[in-house]
């Protein structure tokens, strides 16, 4: 952008000259403002990464195509922290190979997880695959647990019990085991933004299976529009938006438990598991959207909100000033109510 131009005139016996050489200066100023005003059209790229989508919106005045350095960000961290590859970094930790390395990515995802667990006294804990494998949220089928059984496993959930030590994970159990799934969506938007940043992107937007990163607002000044899901009385019921948030530099994540459950026996059993009962969620809390600063914080916050269930969870916010919330809860009657922290509703469209 020109911020100003300054004409210097020396005395001549050929003042025309400086005249046509005026004019030739103005023209060649109005040219360079048109091309520098002149729309630049968004880039977007979507696929499928960690069991999700991707979808990610740019705009770069160069026009430059990003899919093969997003494609290869997302294979490192599939290589590192998926459950579903049994050859990753994250799978073969669990299975108890010592001789594995770790990866800057594992290393930052465990340091990230370890300190949001202490944040939240242990009700986001990545060490929690025991128990949600045993209730057949993962691969294995569920089993038919009893009290017994699930004090047994609980045994093995504790983020207190796994540490790095000289590169290497020490378990103080060695059946423990790893799901970074409450984390790893938004440590990879984060891992995504900074690649954006290093490539002097200045506008995009980031979403990977709804956690979601904002950088500025639109070249326009229009900010990013975030459309929050309607809670659903059951998973396969059309999906519907309830409110949309307008995302300035921030970051935003949602965890609900209203499309994630089994039944049986005529009861309900959501995705969200206690660590500190063993037993899923029975509240009547079913989604909560938190916006922070990155996106691993508000993904790994909407999981323990959910988890731990509103009055808890508003303790928490109380000294988390950079944190913002929005509550979903289902009544008796079958409606839902809402209640937001004063900050997220002054983030809503209205």
């Amino acid at each position: 952008m020109i911020q100003s131009v300054f004409f210097i005139f020396v005395g001549s016996n050929q003042p025309n000259m400086y005249i046509k050489q005026l004019g030739i200066t103005i023209l060649a100023c109005l040219v360079l403002i048109a091309c520098q005003q002149k729309k630049i059209e968004p880039i977007s790229v979507a696929g499928m990464t960690q069991g999700t989508y991707y979808a990610i919106t740019y705009y770069d005045q160069e026009g430059r195509n990003f899919q093969t350095a997003i494609d290869s960000l997302l294979e490192a961290v599939d290589v590192s922290l998926s459950l579903w590859n049994d050859q990753s970094v994250l799978s073969r930790v669990n299975q108890g190979d010592t001789t594995v390395g770790l990866d800057p990515i594992f290393l930052s995802t465990f340091l990230i997880s370890k300190e949001m667990s202490a944040l939240t006294d242990g009700y986001f804990d990545f060490t929690i695959a025991p128990l949600v494998n045993a209730w057949g949220f993962h691969r294995q089928k569920k089993m038919e647990l009893t009290q017994r059984q699930i004090d047994s496993i609980q045994d093995l959930v504790d983020y207190h019990k796994v540490r790095i030590e000289r590169g290497k994970v020490v378990k103080d159990d060695p059946r423990m085991s790893f799901d970074f799934n409450a984390i790893a969506p938004g440590y990879t938007v984060d891992l995504m933004s900074q690649m954006f940043d290093s490539l002097n992107l200045q506008h995009f937007i980031i979403d990977i299976g709804g956690e979601i990163t904002a950088r500025n607002a639109k070249p326009d000044g229009e900010p990013w529009l975030v459309a929050i899901e309607r809670p659903s009385h059951t998973k396969d019921e059309e999906r519907s938006i309830d409110v949309v948030l307008e995302l300035v530099n921030r970051s935003v994540a949602t965890s609900g438990s209203y499309r994630n459950y089994f039944e049986k026996d005529g009861k309900r059993y959501s995705h969200a598991i206690d660590p500190k009962t063993g037993y899923p969620v029975e509240h009547n809390l079913l989604s909560v959207t938190v916006v922070a600063d990155n996106a691993a914080t508000a993904d790994a916050l909407a999981t323990a909100f959910l988890v731990m269930g509103f009055e808890k969870a508003k303790k928490l916010l109380e000294d988390l000033p950079d944190v913002d919330a929005y509550f979903i809860f289902w009544k008796e009657d079958g409606s839902y109510e809402e209640i937001f922290t004063p900050d997220m509703y002054k983030l809503i469209k209205q």
